[in-house]
């Protein structure tokens, strides 16, 4: 297969941090970096639909201009400022066509989907829509007719669907992130295939409003990144609860942030791989990896997820599939590609009857899937059973995109979030992938783990060669520069936990984990706050060691990240174990009333993992 690939751009394989780094340090203009960028882009490249024109372009610098006189010129204040990124074209963006994969569907959308706007307002640019099985129906990337786009490490293997195009542009560092949608794993599969990092948040925290429907009640909107970091700060800038979605929910108080140090791990008993040895050597590798990081891991009886994973495809959930494109298929069934409408017209074959016994019977099986979870702090799979070339694929179209969905079909049906984790190389050189899956709302602790996965591993993340060692992100800054102030967080601003993100949305960089002074501090967990929350009192040679991050602000970020401080918590003066005295949390007196000591404990988390 002859495809062509896009001239080298200067910005090739950066994460979000070096696109910060590039405007907050080397004083580059969005103008300047994404127009070079753009004019990288090739227009046969079949990972593109669409690509930005010169006026769309100009429009969203022009707006960028206004939304940074909003914030009185501080680019910090803006997480994503200048930032480029794609969008599967099943995702409305206004003035520009939104296709489907499906020419005789296309039309040109009046507004920006939710998530096209919230991405905007952080400051982002969107460079191009990018190309997907049509109609998101499918695993494979082989269902467009607008092309197949090949994987980023051999072209004879498929790139995974139905997020096909958005994948690749990732793993090809075109852009640091772009956006998917995952009914039966598409924001999963084409991860695993391109070496890349998927998050498919928990349904509704993400809103669905602009997004051309697959399945209504189980569509998710995800992200693709190099990193974990960078698709988490995506999800979490575009994410919020949306009236006009809905299916949109507000995401809890107190949701779980962390996994303990040692994790309680589940994996299938006598997992399925179609006969793929090297996908079974591999994910056994992954698994002995995860018990030498100090995770328990147990196996479990698979037989629920399966048979849910089954009923995706084979019952009468592909009739949302033909509610979804109803009209074309009376008006125009020949512009529908043959797979897709074979699939989705046998929603024809089911009757109301069928749908709710299905639905029973969802339920059933969901019941026991959230009990088996309930009993580990998450399940580890495959991301996928194998890899198969374009041409397999095209050969025999359902049994193989069946087969792909062995470890993901389920996921959307039973409620539950998911991340998707490169797993190193087979030993035939592609890729593979593990994915994390646990209950709605523990997309934070997946993170939190994927940030420990991703710090273990030795392969650079995306295709061969864009990223030439391993991203700097994952490696603590040793000190922060003398634009910044240094801010030593002690519990619900960690990383992983509920109120990171303040730190996170002013572009805050994380420098190091560390200790305050050896015997200076003791640690309470207050009474009655929410989310829960530390104070962290001095108590000179009365104390002990207490685990804290540094983390760096700008001046101005660091006034307003201080101004959301609620009392009894204060910013004070804070001594670290190597004599350095920092800004930190401190907790006034009266809070103490009624709290329980925890110094022994050595840290916050540690404290919340033995709860």
């Amino acid at each position: 297969m002859s495809v062509e690939i896009s001239r080298r751009p200067l910005t090739l394989g950066w994460t979000l941090a070096q696109w910060k780094r590039a405007y907050l340090e080397h004083g580059h203009s969005p103008q300047e970096l994404i127009a070079s960028l753009v004019a990288s882009l090739t227009p046969t490249d079949p990972a593109w639909i669409a690509i930005a024109t010169p006026g769309q372009l100009e429009r969203q610098f022009a707006d960028l201009r206004t939304l940074l006189d909003s914030v009185d010129g501080n680019r910090a204040r803006l997480p994503l400022f200048g930032v480029p990124f794609a969008a599967k074209d099943n995702i409305d963006a206004a003035g520009w066509q939104t296709t489907a994969a499906c020419r005789e569907f296309a039309y040109t959308a009046g507004a920006d989907a939710y998530v096209i706007r919230q991405l905007q307002r952080a400051g982002a640019i969107l460079i191009g829509k990018t190309n997907l099985d049509q109609f998101a129906t499918g695993l494979a990337g082989t269902r467009s007719p607008f092309g197949i786009v090949p994987n980023s490490f051999d072209p004879a293997y498929a790139c995974g669907g139905s997020s096909s195009g958005s994948a690749s542009v990732v793993a090809r560092g075109l852009v640091p992130f772009a956006l998917g949608t995952d009914t039966a794993g598409s924001g999963r599969v084409p991860a695993a295939f391109n070496n890349i990092v998927g998050l498919k948040p928990t349904k509704g925290w993400v809103s669905n409003t602009g997004l051309v429907p697959a399945c209504r009640t189980l569509d998710c909107i995800t992200a693709f990144a190099l990193t974990v970091e960078d698709a988490a700060m995506a999800v979490d800038a575009m994410s919020g609860y949306d009236a006009a979605d809905v299916y949109s929910r507000k995401r809890p108080a107190g949701a779980a942030a962390h996994f303990p140090a040692q994790p309680r791990l589940a994996i299938p008993a006598g997992p399925e791989f179609f006969g793929d040895t090297l996908a079974a050597e591999n994910f056994a590798q992954a698994v002995a990896q995860l018990r030498g990081q100090g995770a328990t891991v147990e196996t479990i009886d698979f037989a629920p997820f399966a048979e849910l994973a089954l009923a995706l495809y084979q019952g009468p959930w592909v009739a949302e599939r033909h509610v979804a494109i109803e009209d074309l298929l009376k008006t125009n069934p020949g512009a529908v590609h043959p797979v897709v409408r074979s699939v989705v017209q046998q929603a024809m074959r089911y009757s109301a009857s069928d749908a709710f016994k299905a639905e029973y019977r969802r339920a059933e099986l969901s019941r026991r899937i959230q009990d088996v979870l309930a009993g580990v702090d998450a399940l580890v799979v495959p991301s996928t059973p194998s890899i198969f070339t374009i041409e397999q694929l095209l050969q025999e179209p359902v049994l193989r995109n069946s087969e792909l969905g062995t470890y993901t079909n389920f996921t959307n049906l039973a409620d539950l979030s998911a991340l998707a984790l490169p797993a190193g190389l087979r030993r035939d050189g592609l890729p593979a992938g593990i994915t994390l899956i646990a209950p709605a709302w523990h997309d934070w602790a997946l993170v939190d783990f994927g940030l420990r996965w991703q710090a273990s591993q030795s392969l650079p993340p995306g295709a061969p060669g864009v990223v030439s060692t391993a991203v700097d992100t994952a490696a603590p800054h040793p000190a922060g520069r003398h634009d910044e102030i240094l801010v030593a967080v002690v519990g619900a601003h960690l990383r992983g936990m509920p109120l990171n993100h303040q730190l996170m949305s002013r572009q805050a960089r994380f420098l190091e984990e560390t200790w305050t002074a050896a015997s200076d501090y003791r640690l309470y967990a207050l009474s009655g706050t929410v989310p829960p929350k530390p104070g962290l009192m001095r108590a000179p040679s009365k104390g002990a060691p207490i685990a804290v991050e540094l983390w760096a602000l700008t001046p101005h970020a660091f006034g307003e990240f201080t101004a959301e401080v609620p009392q009894p918590l204060g910013i004070g003066n804070v001594a670290l174990a190597d004599g350095r005295i920092v800004k930190g949390f401190i907790c006034e007196p009266a809070g103490l009333e009624n709290a329980k000591d925890i110094t022994g404990f050595g840290g916050w988390r540690a404290y919340m993992q033995s709860l």
